[in-house]
């Protein structure tokens, strides 16, 4: 409440209640109890305000989800349902917890389902929560502990990268291990050496998605590192693009191969520009977006940790594997594991001998659940834990 570039949104919200019928609707008011002054008192007015400011935009709020970092008494949820004007019970205290997959556990103890299910009318069923309860001690009390080293060139930004630090605690739910990240800022890797010096230590590398000349030499280092040493490796669209041109410097001696994307010149583009976007002179609009079949190689890295052959998987790039170049690299031993069978697109490649080495053009962070963490993260932290223990 208080943003003026909040209300059309709080006018269609109070247009809702009308649309659907009193009985279909229920508001729900997120508020913050803070504690203020050297005994961390507890204050009730700014929900008093908030509330007040709501009610004169049309909005009477049904329940009031409190957040505070400290617990709310009984008296101070009846002070807050009196001047607020709804239920005592209708007062849900959403205290800070350890991880927010705890919140969902912390809402049923305090009742609000049930609150939900009584207002709406709707049938009433047992919970089913040993699911959900098991994943947050997971999370509290894993017992087992590996660190994995990531590396981009936006990590001064904390959620630029939040899905791909989600989907890695998501793999470690499913091992049983917290999953400890080590950012590292690919512009400050120069060499292989001070690649090997900021990562050393860590049991996995992730080399993340991105646009731009900016950093990409530093990813190709790490790439390069985690090759030779046999570090597990996972990489994510531009990360994908890194361990294709690392492979064909290093390994086929493809001199200044490169992505035409920040190297129009480069004599071997083993990353370009789609045939059909070639000619695309204004690129807004045009890249390679939403989700798209892919057909995975048998007896692949990529066709074990999937358990499947065919998949679909969410995309956002515009420049592709060349295939030109794809027999060239394949005959080095760089296996094309999976293919989009539309457009005959490389989507996924990995190195022949290694214990986890695999790069996607995709983003398979886009898909994984606390529930049902994404195969190549699973796989990830799987072979790093192996690793860490070798």
């Amino acid at each position: 409440m208080g943003d003026i570039e909040g209300l059309p949104f709080l006018e269609a919200i109070r247009q809702m209640k009308r649309d659907a019928g009193s009985g279909n609707v229920l508001y729900i008011h997120v508020t913050l109890i803070p504690a203020v002054g050297p005994w961390g008192e507890v204050k009730t007015k700014p929900t008093q305000h908030s509330v007040m400011r709501l009610r004169e935009v049309g909005i009477a709020p049904d329940v009031l989800v409190c957040r505070t970092g400290r617990p709310i008494n009984k008296e101070q949820k009846e002070k807050i349902a009196l001047f607020c004007d709804v239920d005592a019970d209708a007062v849900i205290e959403a205290r800070d917890a350890d991880t927010i997959y705890e919140i969902p556990l912390v809402f049923e103890e305090e009742g609000f389902s049930d609150l939900v299910v009584r207002r709406l009318g709707l049938p009433v069923t047992e919970p089913r929560t040993s699911t959900w309860r098991e994943i947050v001690e997971r999370i509290v009390h894993p017992t087992k502990d590996v660190e994995i080293a990531v590396v981009g060139k936006y990590i001064q930004n904390g959620d630029a990268y939040i899905s791909i630090a989600e989907s890695l605690g998501h793999a470690g739910i499913l091992h049983d291990s917290r999953v400890r990240l080590r950012w590292i800022d690919s512009e400050e890797i120069d060499t292989v050496a001070d690649a090997k010096n900021r990562i050393d230590g860590c049991s996995g590398l992730v080399v993340c998605p991105g646009f731009g000349a900016r950093g990409i030499e530093g990813k190709i280092a790490a790439v390069q590192l985690a090759r030779e040493s046999g570090l597990p490796f996972l990489g994510i669209c531009l990360g994908m693009q890194m361990a294709v041109i690392e492979y064909a410097r290093n390994v086929c001696g493809l001199v200044g191969a490169n992505t035409t994307e920040t190297s129009p010149e480069t004599p071997h583009p083993v990353i370009d520009l789609m045939t059909e976007q070639a000619d695309v002179s204004d690129k807004g609009a045009t890249m390679r977006l939403g989700l798209w079949p892919c057909t995975l190689l048998p007896g692949t890295l990529a066709h074990s940790v999937y358990g499947a052959t065919d998949i679909a998987e969410r995309h956002r790039h515009r420049y592709e594997f060349n295939n030109a170049y794809r027999e060239q690299l394949t005959a080095a031993g760089l296996r094309c594991s999976g293919v989009n069978p539309d457009k005959d697109l490389v989507e996924i490649v990995e190195v022949e001998g290694h214990p986890y080495f695999i790069a996607c053009q995709f983003h398979p962070e886009f898909k994984s659940r606390p529930d049902r963490a994404h195969p190549l993260f699973a796989g990830l932290v799987g072979a790093a834990l192996t690793y860490q223990n070798a």
